[in-house]
């Protein structure tokens, strides 16, 4: 907003120049973010904070100013009270406040005889400089005012008003009002307003009336100012989309006690430039009190917080400046009782007032020291564990990432089956919801980088899911992986691609290996006996490209590449029926409940990892083994098996042969097609026997131990190939 640098010196007797004016503000939080013109017509660009409605007019900067200087502050001129001694009308103009809870108070003063003219040369130029447009001497007193001293007032025509009484209340539904601007607004019962006998003739504390409006033929004027509430105006304001300069300040909080006053100065400008006859005394409708409580200040805390540089005198001397009134309470301790005044609603504790001042003061009078601390750190009881992981992801190439908490509905039904808990004043109709799970915002994430372009990208986040758990909201720790199929196929190592297939899905299969390798990476610091994996996952991951991480048979992660129709499906095809999920065996219809479109330009990976079962678990302890001293053999073994015989189910019947010269026991190859028959896989197994006792003898112990490695990969359905007997590397 624009002030003029003038009409602040009219309060306060300055020496300085406006130059280091603007910048003393700045230091004190009233911010001066540029300066215009020169001279009388020198105009600052100020930035007020929405906490500090008082410093949102001329003379609120001007208290500022007379704090910093510590220079006296002018009173505020006004009409007198009482009546004129030739008033030969009824003073009493009849006002009923119906709703005393959203208008406290409400004060009105009636001129009689004017005359509405333009302005003079004075107030219109001021106006103008602050980009105000000049309409006539009555409605620019009310403009004036509001700079001047920032309390919103409003005139009206007294002689259009019906009945001759004002009755503020709330609006009817369907009710019409035709406000200022030339629009006719449909109100409902949650509109205040002010009204007349028969029709509302203002939108309380948002915008007046047209009916009623000054006009060049108005000769008795009421003038009205009151305290709204603020709540009440702010969902008015939006409800009907109009923000204006009362509406701005009525939201924030007015200054109760400015009503009478403010009323008195738009009736003195009025009276001045138009003439007339100021009727009766002020009318005064107060319904009920608003006091802010005075708040205890100890001279201890405020030594505690900024130093004990600070002296009570100066203390004294920044906040009876400000308008706070200190009455000294107790006995022991120094502390006093700091009485607020009425146009600072923002403070309401100590801290508050300690805060002013240490403004007032000078944050650069303080010195650089650290404040004292007798304590110790303390480490979070998990805090070793999230260290490892995300050390571990970012090795690995992920960068962590930070997404809303919120989500929608069809989100929390797609990725979770827990009861949500929704969110009583949502940021936006769609996330209404605490996410249940972290993967609807990885996607998010990743569906934004690549529609920037973004084509290789790895990110991770740890952070809390929000579920119902027996009527009682609870928020289990998770952590989310996500990866592009360009990011992870990046990370292949040269030469140990897997499964050397000609099928045109084997390299998206071997990528989904490498994002699986991954996630046994970020597990393998825990401390657990057996870590395994099954196929039982989620209907939103692919069914062949996806698993379950256990570990001692408790399920910790759910990881793979996200399903093809997940990634492009309509919300009418969802409302439609159902999507079609890919399988081995073909395609195959599973009815979702609902989706959400999801651009996704490639395929995309994600993991879902519980914390808190993995913190349960805890760290593996490091321990070291001196290396074998004696060489390692490896034999290769070459089998095809069906479809549904998986590597682990080879990997169990080799450990419990019992072998412990078996150190590693891994899949080299796997190809399909060719010679071997649909629904059949050849693979190729590697194992490496050592002892740390003694050489291995080919012709007696590893002889024997092939056979047994043969035998139990035939047990569960291998077969064989020709001249794929076991063999030295």
């Amino acid at each position: 907003m624009k002030l003029s640098a003038q009409w602040i010196r009219d309060f306060v007797d300055l020496t300085v120049d406006n130059r280091r004016l603007a910048e003393d503000l700045t230091g004190v939080g009233i911010a001066v973010e540029g300066i215009s013109g020169s001279g009388a017509d020198t105009v600052f660009e100020m930035e007020i904070g929405t906490n500090r409605p008082d410093a949102m007019n001329h003379y609120g900067v001007a208290r500022e100013a007379a704090a910093i200087y510590d220079l006296p502050l002018k009173h505020l001129s006004a009409v007198s009270s009482q009546p004129s001694a030739k008033s030969s009308h009824n003073a009493a103009f009849p006002i009923t406040v119906e709703e005393p809870q959203l208008c406290p108070r409400f004060s009105a003063r009636v001129i009689r005889g004017t005359k509405v003219k333009p302005s003079s040369e004075k107030i219109a130029h001021r106006l103008r400089l602050l980009d105000q447009r000049p309409i006539s001497n009555a409605v620019d007193a009310t403009n004036y005012v509001l700079w001047e001293m920032g309390k919103p007032t409003h005139v009206f025509d007294m002689d259009l008003l019906e009945g001759g009484k004002l009755i503020i209340r709330k609006a009817k539904n369907g009710e019409k009002l035709k406000t200022l601007d030339g629009v006719e607004r449909t109100l409902t019962s949650d509109d205040l307003v002010v009204a007349d006998a028969k029709r509302a003739v203002g939108l309380a504390g948002v915008m007046g009336g047209f009916d009623t409006m000054i006009t060049g033929k108005t000769r008795n004027i009421l003038i009205e100012s009151a305290w709204w509430d603020p709540v009440t105006v702010r969902k008015t304001s939006r409800r009907h989309g109009i923000h204006t300069d009362a509406s701005h300040r009525f939201e924030r909080g007015a200054d109760f006690e400015s009503t009478v006053l403010s009323c008195d100065l738009v009736a003195a400008l009025i009276l001045e430039s138009g003439g007339g006859e100021l009727v009766g005394d002020v009318i005064d409708v107060v319904s009920r009190q608003i006091d802010l409580a005075p708040v205890v200040l100890r001279v201890s805390e405020v030594h505690r917080i900024l130093g004990g540089s600070l002296e009570t005198g100066e203390i004294f001397r920044i906040l009876k400046k400000l308008g706070f009134t200190l009455i000294p309470e107790g006995q022991g301790d120094a502390q006093f009782r700091v009485q607020i005044p009425s146009w600072r609603l923002d403070v309401e504790r100590e801290i508050d007032v300690i805060e002013e001042i240490a403004r007032l003061h000078g944050y650069d009078k303080f010195g650089n020291t650290l404040p004292a601390f007798s304590g110790a750190v303390v480490e979070l009881p998990h805090a070793a564990v999230d260290a490892t992981l995300r050390t571990r992801a970012l090795a690995l190439g992920y960068n962590e990432a930070v997404s809303l908490t919120f989500i929608s509905h069809a989100d929390a039904e797609l990725f979770s089956s827990a009861s949500v808990l929704e969110l009583e004043n949502p940021l936006s109709g769609e996330a209404r919801l605490m996410r249940t799970s972290m993967v609807p915002g990885m996607l998010e994430m990743l569906e934004r980088n690549l529609n920037n372009g973004t084509q290789n990208v790895r990110l991770f986040e740890m952070g809390r899911i929000y579920e119902q758990l027996g009527g009682n909201p609870v928020e289990p720790r998770r952590m989310c992986l996500g990866a592009t199929l360009a990011a992870v196929k990046g990370s292949l190592p040269v030469g140990e691609v897997l499964d050397v297939s000609k099928d045109e899905h084997a390299a998206t299969a071997e990528a989904f290996r490498c994002f699986k390798g991954d996630v046994e990476n970020l597990l393998a610091g825990f401390a657990y006996r057996e870590l395994r994996f099954d196929r039982e996952t989620t209907e939103y991951f692919h069914p062949g490209r996806s698993a379950r991480a256990l570990i001692d048979d408790r399920p910790v992660a759910w990881f793979g590449q996200i399903h093809p129709e997940v990634a492009k499906v309509t919300w009418e095809e969802i409302k439609a029926g159902a999507i079609l999920r890919e399988t081995g065996a073909g395609a195959v219809a599973s009815p979702l409940r609902k989706q959400v479109l999801r651009g996704l330009r490639q395929e995309v990976f994600v993991a879902e990892i519980d914390l808190d079962r993995l913190h349960s678990v805890g760290l593996r302890q490091v321990r070291f083994r001196p290396l074998s001293a004696y060489p390692a053999v490896e034999r290769d073994f070459s089998f095809v098996f069906p479809d549904k015989v998986e590597f682990e189910a080879m990997g169990r019947a080799v450990a419990e042969l019992d072998i412990r010269e078996i150190v590693e026991f891994k899949p080299v190859e796997i190809f399909r097609g060719g010679s071997i028959e649909p629904g059949h896989y050849s693979i190729l197994l590697r194992a490496k026997l050592q002892s740390p006792e003694e050489t291995l003898r080919d012709d007696v112990q590893i002889v024997d131990w092939c056979e047994k490695i043969i035998g139990a990969l035939k047990r569960v359905k291998g077969v064989q190939r020709v001249g794929g007997g076991a063999s030295a590397y």
